[in-house]
């Protein structure tokens, strides 16, 4: 598969769409295939203990697999999250950003589905794995 869009222009992208996370997230790489994306982990992703929320772990897998998505078929806002299996590892490493490996296993023409591994920056092992159904609205047809 080949991306439509680079790292860079997915990252101004998801800024203008969902400015209320503008801050979280970081494209880091897309190929059309892969994607690896960056959770700037701050107070607010802390759960008690200071280890990184389950929730913020999901929307870092769950952004990572719209871009995967998006990176393949262009700028559809509307695509969206239609089943997700996330499993927690283990405890991801204290003051650590969270990076996201996901992998674009299929691309159809109404669903996609990718699998994400989320690691502690600098680590071997993931903290957490998850795979994502997103579906892909139908394209609208422009008449002549």
């Amino acid at each position: 598969m080949q991306a439509v869009m680079s790292a860079e222009e997915m990252t101004d992208w998801l800024q203008s769409v969902f400015p209320q996370v503008k801050d979280d997230f970081v494209v880091e790489h897309i190929d059309g295939t892969n994607t690896v994306m960056r959770l700037m982990v701050a107070e607010r992703h802390l759960r008690p203990g200071g280890t990184v929320s389950g929730p913020s772990m999901f929307a870092l897998a769950d952004v990572a697999a719209y871009v995967a998505t998006m990176a393949c078929i262009g700028k559809e806002a509307l695509t969206v999250t239609t089943n997700c299996s996330l499993d927690f590892m283990r405890k991801p490493a204290s003051g650590k950003d969270l990076i996201a490996k996901a992998t674009l296993l299929k691309l159809g023409r109404s669903l996609s589905v990718t699998s994400i591994l989320i690691y502690s920056e600098g680590e071997e092992m993931p903290v957490a794995r998850a795979n994502m159904t997103y579906a892909i609205p139908p394209r609208q047809v422009q008449a002549e």
